[in-house]
């Protein structure tokens, strides 16, 4: 058990928390959620003791040990692969560390024999025999295969360094277990088998993330922070969800029935405190209302940015059309005689190789040329894309109004810009900022500003969730669900791809999957599996 006693914390006038009191349980797997600038991960800090807070204190059971998720993908980068994650329990490598220096002595002293059996007994104890066997099975599930194991960390890139760092923090049984983004770098495939570990885990978890879909199917509990506080839900992100609106909307309502029945009574009071008849009505009715209380709705950190596709005309029959499409970046292939027709109606989840998807994508909206093949929009077809990589947007001296405006009708002035910009949570002196410091969430939402501001009938997108906040994550899944035109795009958000796409196109390197159906049917359609295990033995499904 952890427990947070009369917690608070500030930078400046800005209050992130406020006198919170929580205590997590052992068996129970708590998402903890909030908007960008909430405080999620720096309460996961103070939990994990890396922050103090201004105030209150975090207290662990006795001997509990508290495993976090590394954000610091270099701190390892001179120890080998299976050293890294038996550092997730310092005192089981403290332990192995001093054993084999005591065996590899040519000799062993009368006190060295001594220490050896001290050493082999505590070993026993934290279950040491069975690290080797337990490490392996961590980096199996996480997709780190056997011959990368003996590597040290600093021969590994990115995305497998987080594996091994989440293999870290899963090793060893911890009795609190802290997860900041674990799905990060995942595939399909590895977060089916985290979500299978955390299902079986039976300690305390805390988890921060913006899956929907992983935090519906690991999580018994959701911790909310919002107007400075933190509130429990029991049940899943959607059970939450839909909890928080109802508790929102009833308060709503007693607020709206409330100040109807004050402004009723003041009437009264105003009409009739002057009669003497009245009088005693008056009185009593001056008494029921400075009785009546209207709570003052705090201001909630969860904000929804308006996001809205509306194409200037439908598309016509022809859409896109791609035949024998070739294309080699820095020497790799990644696509090979790809060939493809978009139809009316069509939203298309490409999944698989990442490359393949983006550079597809690239070459789709005219930013690269193919090496070979040939590629065709219909006439009637006007196209707005999304970037995986948006940094060259923005590497100049603008301000958001100022940026904004490049792309807005050139009728419109300041005032319009500013509106837009509102509608995607930059109001006031926000909308000011120089586009050189934004954040990845603010530049995420001017290029979907952007997008929406092209009234194209087709959108080519290219993992357009990342660093977006839930909220941000769902409006945007609401605006593609109600576009009514062509949708390209490719996303490592689950619920996102299952909720927008109608055709799944896998592209593996052996060759294409292209199915006619929504992603939940498409993981489970024993035809799939049939043709993946034909194009290539056995692809791992990327998302």
């Amino acid at each position: 058990m952890i427990h947070a006693a009369n917690v608070a914390l500030s930078y400046g006038k800005r209050v992130i928390f406020q006198d919170v009191n929580i205590k997590f349980t052992p068996g129970n797997c708590y998402g903890l959620i909030g908007a960008n600038g909430a405080g999620k991960s720096t309460f996961l800090k103070i939990l994990a003791g890396e922050t103090a807070p201004d105030k209150g204190e975090i207290l662990a059971g006795a001997g509990e040990r508290i495993a976090v998720l590394r954000q610091d993908h270099f701190a390892f980068d001179e120890e080998t692969v299976f050293h890294t994650v038996i550092l997730g329990y310092p005192r089981l490598h403290e332990l192995m560390m001093e054993r084999e220096a005591l065996y590899a002595k040519p000799e062993l002293s009368e006190e060295d024999g001594l220490r050896v059996g001290e050493l082999e007994s505590e070993f026993a104890e934290l279950n040491g025999y069975e690290a080797e066997a337990e490490v392996a099975v961590l980096l199996s599930g996480l997709g780190i295969p056997e011959e990368l194991r003996s590597k040290k960390m600093k021969e590994l890139d990115g995305g497998q360094k987080v594996r091994v760092l989440l293999a870290q923090a899963l090793f060893g049984n911890p009795d609190i277990l802290l997860l900041d983004e674990p799905t990060n770098h995942l595939d399909l495939q590895s977060i089916n088998w985290l979500e299978g570990f955390l299902s079986r885990f039976q300690n305390t978890t805390i988890i921060v993330s913006h899956d929907r879909h992983f935090l519906n199917q690991v999580c018994t509990h959701m911790a909310d922070i919002d107007f400075g506080r933190i509130q429990v839900y029991v049940g899943n992100y959607d059970f939450w969800y839909q909890a928080s609106q109802l508790a929102l909307k009833q308060r709503q309502n007693e607020n709206k029935k409330a100040a109807a029945r004050a402004e009723e009574l003041k009437e009264f009071i105003q009409r009739f405190s002057s009669n003497a008849s009245k009088a005693r009505q008056a009185t009593s009715r001056k008494k029921l209302l400075e009785k009546l209380t209207i709570e003052d709705m705090p201001v909630s950190s969860r904000k929804y940015p308006y996001i809205v596709f509306k194409p200037e005309r439908p598309c016509g029959d022809v859409i896109l059309e791609i035949k024998d499409l070739c294309k080699e970046v820095d020497g790799v292939k990644a696509l090979d005689r790809f060939s493809l027709t978009v139809h009316k109606g069509d939203k298309i989840a490409f999944v698989g190789d990442g490359l393949a998807r983006s550079t597809l994508f690239r070459i789709a909206a005219g930013e690269l040329p193919p090496d070979s093949g040939s590629f065709r929009w219909g006439q009637t077809i006007s196209t707005s894309y999304f970037p995986k990589e948006n940094s060259h947007y923005f590497n100049h001296d603008l301000n958001l109004v100022e940026w904004l405006r490049q792309f807005a009708p050139p009728t419109e002035g300041e005032s319009f810009s500013r509106g837009f910009l509102g509608r995607m949570l930059f109001s006031g002196e926000e909308a000011l900022k120089k586009v050189g410091v934004l954040s990845g969430g603010e530049r995420v939402r001017c290029m979907l500003a952007r997008m929406m501001l092209a009234d194209a009938n087709a959108l080519i997108l290219d993992e357009p969730t990342n660093h977006l906040d839930l909220e941000s994550i769902t409006a945007l899944n609401d605006g593609l669900i109600g576009f009514p035109e062509v949708v390209l795009f490719a996303s490592h958000d689950h619920q996102f791809v299952a909720t927008v796409a109608n055709r799944i196109i896998e592209i593996t390197p052996a060759g294409t999957i292209d199915r006619m159906m929504n992603f939940d049917d498409y993981l489970v359609d024993e035809e799939v599996t049939r043709m993946r295990a034909e194009l290539s033995g056995r692809v791992g499904l990327e998302l």
